[in-house]
């Protein structure tokens, strides 16, 4: 009662906005004026992501539903990045019918199923949208994949547990990421009986293989000519002073600089000039190899993975700085043991199993750092073996989850 008469409170001001224009004004068009026409009189499943990174993880659970059950999918975003990715995964495919998030407006979702046939709305992560699950849940299954409840959501749920435990009745099953995922939806008002932990839809995520002459042509772009790689992905401002000043202390050794935002460049290289390292960037070395240097910054996008096959030392950045931290798998399906500073609250239950397996490090500053890539060169070989275990243990998540489905 209390959402719905803040949700009435608020249409006034929507309206207004969305009058007015702005960038403000567009975000609320294109989510809540949208044309459903185009949708089907048949048989749906609704699956809902957030951004880049639910659709990334979901798209082999969504491949494989396209591939075992006769239903079309509509697929749900609610950023204008996620809708892209999206249409670039799955434009081709007539069975899946992309929209924007209506935002859990009643109008639009009634609108919406009055439309289609829908038989299963699938969130991913954890998505409590009210009106979405309660309007869906009277008559087609709800279920929640992929389940996390981090440090800070778990506190605000608590708050409001009364109220999600009769949102929760809704829901057919949560299928949790991991034990302690499950405690916590349990703890704030999901029946027990209703929860399982299935794993982390991440370690579904199809990297790609690349060949030794791939990596050996990627060698000789960066002149490696014998030296050792580290790799520092997704950095973030911040933290290239203590990869400098760790970087200073290593022989023998090229640094890849790979910015989570490459608009950030041309700082980054100021704070290179003054360290006095030579350095150049990947756009330049692409066009034309530039011989020896002892850094390149990557100025674009989309090569992460690539570089990371051929390294030898990886940090994982947005970890040092409290962005929470990026992608730990990334390095590690490439059989590299990864080292993450100790802000890690978006990668939290893969760090801590990391942790738990000796397959990675935590560091906060040079001194650590240093001790660290000691270890990593030390025992890197013995590492192979615990990361494939890892990538199994964890494997087939999406499988399981279709088992269950077919079940319900």
């Amino acid at each position: 009662m209390f959402y719905q008469i803040i949700r009435r409170i608020l249409q006034p001001f929507i309206l207004i906005l969305m009058m007015i224009g702005g960038k403000k004004g567009e975000f609320l068009k294109k989510r809540l004026k949208q044309d459903f026409s185009s949708l089907k009189k048949e048989e749906y499943i609704w699956v809902h992501c957030s951004s880049v990174g639910e659709i990334n993880l979901s798209e082999t659970l969504i491949k494989k539903l396209l591939d075992n059950r006769k239903e079309r999918i509509l697929l749900t975003m609610f950023t204008d990045t996620g809708i892209g990715v999206a249409r670039d995964k799955f434009v081709k495919n007539e069975r899946v019918d992309i929209f924007y998030f209506p935002l859990d407006d009643r109008k639009n979702i009634l609108d919406i199923l009055k439309r289609i046939k829908l038989n299963l709305l699938i969130l991913v992560e954890t998505e409590i949208w009210p009106n979405l699950i309660t309007e869906i849940g009277r008559k087609s299954k709800v279920i929640i994949v992929n389940g996390r409840i981090s440090d800070r959501s778990f506190r605000r749920y608590q708050k409001l547990s009364s109220y999600l435990k009769k949102i929760f009745l809704y829901v057919d099953r949560f299928y949790m990421q991991s034990d302690e995922d499950s405690r916590r939806i349990i703890e704030i008002g999901a029946e027990k009986s209703r929860v399982e932990t299935l794993g982390n839809l991440k370690f579904d995520i199809s990297f790609q293989e690349y060949s030794e002459d791939e990596k050996r042509e990627l060698r000789e772009l960066f002149s490696v000519e014998g030296r050792k790689v580290f790799t520092a992905g997704s950095s973030r401002s911040g933290e290239y002073e203590i990869l400098l000043d760790t970087f200073k202390e290593m022989e023998d050794t090229v640094l890849i600089l790979v910015p989570r935002h490459i608009e950030r460049t041309p700082q980054i290289e100021e704070i290179v000039k003054k360290y006095g390292f030579t350095y150049k960037k990947y756009s330049e070395i692409e066009q034309k190899s530039l011989g020896k240097t002892d850094i390149v910054i990557v100025d674009k996008i989309g090569v992460l993975r690539k570089i990371y096959s051929i390294t030898d030392i990886a940090f994982v950045g947005g970890t040092l700085v409290n962005i929470g931290g990026h992608s730990l798998l990334e390095p590690l399906f490439y059989g590299k043991t990864p080292i993450f500073g100790p802000y890690l609250q978006n990668v939290k239950e893969i760090s801590k199993e990391i942790l738990e397996l000796n397959l990675g490090y935590k560091v906060k500053d040079t001194t650590e750092f240093l001790q660290a890539i000691k270890n990593i060169e030390k025992n890197q070989e013995k590492s192979y073996e615990k990361i494939r275990e890892l990538f199994k243990k964890n494997s087939r998540t999406a499988d399981k989850i279709i088992e269950k489905l077919n079940k319900l």
